[in-house]
């Protein structure tokens, strides 16, 4: 059972999420300029993929990333805007009309309540959104996410690395530098990913490693948002 709780509109959590930070700016930046210009293809107009890319905050990925090959970035090539633009949409928050993104009335009243849009859209990405769309592998790996989350709720209490959550589920052995990369690839693309950028869990490189030795751990977000089947284990492991 993966259950989402209703957050107030000041909890501090709120701000660990990118993907709701992003969704906000976004949301922001329609309601201010009367609406975000489309390409023919129906995509978000450079000019605003410019100016998210400065503005939106994303972790890992910013104008130095960004415009290190090309002074020109679309869409496709930022992809936390394409995930944005895809949410609002299906949760729908936004719409086409004229050439333009507009915010619904829907997604005006939501606009100013940054608790019931982390509602409204990261239960949705995470447990609905096919996560291969955008990862680095076409594969999908074996599971559900009411396993993934509920064994992680009790194992990710000080922090895992990335090799360690795949042991988890699949066993020791899969590394980067050995034949079990794709799958390794596929687990942290399919999962850790969306975890991070729902912001339900947080992202640190061991000092003087590799990028095989990132360690992840919970923020606040996961038990403040989330209720899971193993909660009374954690408590009893906390306790002890």
């Amino acid at each position: 059972m993966i259950e989402f709780r209703t957050l107030s509109d000041d909890n501090p959590a709120l701000r660990l999420s990118p993907l709701l930070r992003a969704a906000l700016r976004t949301m922001e930046y329609a309601a201010e300029h009367n609406g975000i210009g489309l390409t023919a293809t129906k995509a978000f107009q450079r000019k605003f993929v410019h100016w998210a890319v400065e503005y939106v905050e994303w972790p890992g990925y910013g104008p130095e990333e960004a415009f290190s090959v090309s002074k020109a970035v679309n869409e496709y090539e930022f992809p936390p805007i394409q995930i944005v633009h895809f949410l609002l949409l299906q949760r729908k928050l936004g719409r086409h009309y004229k050439g333009k993104f507009l915010l619904t009335k829907k997604g005006k009243d939501l606009l100013t309540s940054p608790g019931a849009l982390f509602g409204e859209l990261i239960p949705f990405f995470l447990l609905e959104v096919d996560h291969t769309s955008y990862g680095r592998l076409d594969e999908r790996p074996f599971g559900t996410w009411d396993v993934w989350l509920n064994v992680m709720n009790v194992e990710l209490v000080q922090g895992l690395t990335e090799r360690q959550l795949y042991g988890l589920f699949y066993g020791e052995g899969p590394d980067w530098d050995n034949a079990g990369w794709r799958e390794l690839a596929a687990f942290s693309s399919y999962v850790l990913t969306p975890l991070e950028w729902a912001g339900l869990v947080s992202v640190h490189e061991v000092e003087g490693s590799s990028r095989r030795d990132w360690m992840y751990c919970k923020t606040p977000l996961w038990g403040g948002a989330m209720r899971l089947e193993t909660d009374e284990m954690v408590k009893v492991a906390v306790r002890h």
